[in-house]
């Protein structure tokens, strides 16, 4: 027996079945040495795919020729039944693998050894890229599977079939790149002379001649316009976004498919659709394409068109100024990107006001590093604090002091009233001409939406009209579209009618009254405003605020950057725990001992204090002799005065001062205190001196006192039966 040649053999042909019909043979018919019945014995897989669905619609024939494989499959010997047709793929590109559920499957039943034979019209079909590709005839390889496309049946096992299947791959890929470089070129030609709009965004169309115009509809300009003016006014997409839906008002779209291609439809706004329209460059009469790319490292991710990457005008692949109808100027489309950039909540821009009652959030900075400060409330008594966030960032720096909200806050509420105040009158006016521009713009568009209102409700009463009266299978539904459309218009009419209730055209002399009223008040009506309004006031006026708290003391530098330029400097005081920490200490400290050293009582001593200018800690406004005696205590100087000798004409015999009998019985100067209060010794004022106390112990007084020092305390009794009564009983006094 000769040995067979390797390689593809010559092909023999086959009968075709009665049953096949002539005019659906999709090629020539062979049968092949290279099928064997091992191969019969299992499915003939047949797989069908398209690359968009517009070639599925209408490339009919492509599609006939791939469905007519089954016919050959069946000339190769298989039964009708064995033969699997997978068509899940239909208008899905071959460049991946990734979302293909069909040639998922095809892999799947040839690694569960179910397929003797693949089928393609061509490779192309299969797979259009090498990695897919040799992934799947290596499986098919490892399981004795053939394919088999128009050119003949293929083994991967076979070394010259294995290069064949290779080189097919590689033109398959190379193909698929041809074509959409071919493609990608056409368009950068067309775009570079600002001719190619693919998808114009809300407010435009496609003029005759293949350009772009402003929409014909007068009501979806006006709407289009509302936008950008509401963003100058509010600062946020968000609260246009929010303003729009509060009004009802909707926004005119026309859909790129389906029935109703081109026509308008009144929408509900999105968020998404207001921050596109805020950041599409066509609104300020600009022509740009390749505006954004992708990142590599994203690719292949189930959505890897949500992961565009911004950039810079600069760097676009086509950019014409002035090409189209504007809506805006250039400049203050650039304005508005900023503005959505500083919006973000990045530690790099100020982001939009927050909730809460901090003033500052987004615009105060560290003294010390210069980092955008955060803000931190307290989880039970809600007060704030700006803290410094450059430990996240450079975990080994060190960390910088945080700053209570409300002295900082306070600060610049005071500086910026009182820029404003002189602006009293010009801010009266200008809100009086924005109540009244707003009211104008309301009422244009309620106009705008009644008359169209009315004409489609005219529209279907000719509609009606021209139907044939003996026509009724037209003529009722013309009618009830006709009833339907005047039941529109007059809801319509009823909700204008209350608008026009609420918010007359023209302000009244009242309101006129009542917006002068105020902003000759602004402090009442900045104490009256909402937090974000007056965040957002702040946010017109300053720039940014830097802000250094000086070591642990009290005292807080503040620096406003005013936009324009100007920059004021400030300091503040924050409330602090211990005297320590005052800035002043050091001089307070010498001032006391200076005063105690010339015997000056403690509510003397407080109110020479609160006259120089001195102040407690714990945001207490002036001294007092509690607080100034504890003071001395801390620092020692309780005993410094020398009570004998600035009180000898008041003191009689025997009587002591009530530090200086403390340092003879060696007893805390508490307990003493604790003593003379419960009368266990003999005490008297100082004349002239009412903080000031005497204390009379002759020799047997003080064996006594000692006796009472040193007895052992029994705790099991109350407080006052703890000692012997004979010791807290002090002994008569002569009258003095």
């Amino acid at each position: 027996m000769s040995k067979p040649k390797l390689g593809r053999q010559s092909p023999t042909k086959a009968t075709p079945p009665p049953s096949a019909e002539p005019n659906h043979r999709p090629i020539q018919q062979y049968v092949s040495h290279k099928i064997q019945e091992v191969h019969r014995r299992r499915l003939a897989t047949v797989y069908v795919r398209q690359s968009s669905p517009h070639q599925v619609l209408e490339h009919v024939e492509s599609k006939e020729r791939q469905y007519a494989l089954a016919e050959y499959a069946a000339t190769l010997g298989w039964q009708r039944e064995r033969v699997l047709v997978i068509d899940e793929d239909q208008g899905i590109s071959g460049k991946t693998a990734e979302g293909r559920a069909g040639f998922q499957r095809l892999v799947a039943e040839v690694t569960m050894n179910h397929v003797g034979l693949v089928l393609g019209l061509e490779m192309s079909r299969l797979a259009r890229s090498s990695q897919d590709w040799h992934h799947l005839f290596e499986v098919c390889g490892l399981y004795g599977t053939l394919l088999a496309d128009e050119d003949g049946v293929y083994d991967p096992n076979d070394p010259n079939d294995r290069l064949l299947l290779g080189l097919k791959g590689i033109i398959s890929e190379v193909e698929l790149h041809t074509m959409r470089a071919r493609l990608q070129r056409g368009c950068l030609n067309k775009a570079g002379r600002g001719e190619l709009f693919l998808h114009l965004p809300i407010g435009y169309v496609k003029s005759p001649s293949g350009g772009a115009e402003m929409d014909p509809d007068e009501q979806v300009r006006a709407v289009t316009a509302l936008v950008f003016d509401k963003f100058d006014e509010l600062g946020s997409a968000s609260k246009v976004f929010c303003y729009l839906v509060l009004k009802g008002i909707r926004l005119g779209v026309r859909p790129k498919w389906g029935p109703q291609r081109g026509q308008v439809q009144w929408r509900r706004p999105c968020r998404t659709t207001i921050l596109n329209m805020l950041r599409n460059p066509i609104y300020a009469g600009a022509y740009a394409y390749g505006r954004g790319c992708f990142d590599p490292e994203k690719k292949g991710t189930r959505r890897p068109r949500s992961l565009r990457l911004s950039v810079e005008p600069e760097k676009w692949q086509v950019f014409i100024r002035d090409k189209l109808p504007a809506y805006i100027t250039w400049e203050r489309y650039r304005a508005n990107v900023e503005r959505l950039r500083e919006n973000r909540a990045r530690w790099d821009a100020i982001g939009t006001p927050r909730k809460g009652p901090a003033l500052l959030g987004g615009l105060l900075r560290c003294g010390r590093c210069g980092v955008r400060g955060s803000i931190r409330y307290g989880s039970s008594t809600g007060s704030g604090y700006y803290g410094c966030d450059r430990r996240m960032y450079e975990p080994e720096a060190p960390q910088c002091p945080a700053m209570p909200a409300q002295v900082v806050d306070q600060l610049v509420s005071q500086q910026v009233l009182r820029a404003l105040e002189p602006a009293s009158l010009s801010l009266s006016v200008q809100a009086s001409e924005d109540m009244q521009h707003d009211r104008d713009q309301m009422h244009r568009l309620w106009k705008q939406r009644l008359e169209r209102a009315h004409y489609e409700a005219e529209r279907a009463a000719r509609q009606y009209e021209a139907v044939e009266p003996e026509n009724r299978l037209v003529a009722r539904t013309l009618e009830r579209r006709w009833e339907e459309a005047l039941q529109r218009e007059r809801e319509l009419q009823e909700e204008h009618h209350r608008f026009v209730r609420s918010s007359p055209p023209q302000l009244t002399v009242g309101e006129r009254e009542l917006i002068a009223s105020l902003s000759s008040d602004i402090p009442a009506l900045w104490e009256a405003s909402e937090p974000a309004d007056r965040k957002v006031i702040v946010r017109h006026l300053v720039e940014r605020v830097v802000a250094t708290r000086q070591n642990d003391s009290e005292l807080i530098g503040v620096s406003i950057h005013w936009v324009g330029g100007y920059v004021s400097q400030h300091e503040v005081s924050r409330r602090v725990l211990r005297f320590e920490q005052l800035s002043q200490f050091p001089a307070l400290r010498d001032r006391l001992t200076e005063m105690r050293r010339a015997g000056w009582a403690a509510d003397k001593i407080a109110a020479q204090l609160n006259q120089e200018g001195f102040r407690p800690p714990r945001n207490r406004t002036t001294f007092n002799a509690a607080n100034v005696n504890g003071l001395l205590r801390r620092l020692g100087l309780s005993g410094l005065c020398n009570h004998h000798q600035t009180n000898r004409a008041v003191m009689q015999d025997h009587e002591w001062g009530v530090p200086e009998l403390a340092r003879k019985l060696r007893v805390h100067l508490f307990t003493m205190q604790r003593w003379r209060q419960r009368g266990w010794i003999h005490s008297r004022r100082v004349p002239g001196a009412p903080n000031r106390w005497l204390v009379w112990a002759d020799t047997e007084e003080m064996k006594r006192l000692r006796q009472l020092r040193d007895c052992p305390i029994d705790r099991s009794k109350k407080f006052g039966a703890r000692y012997p009564k004979i010791l807290t009983t002090p002994k008569k006094r002569r009258p003095v």
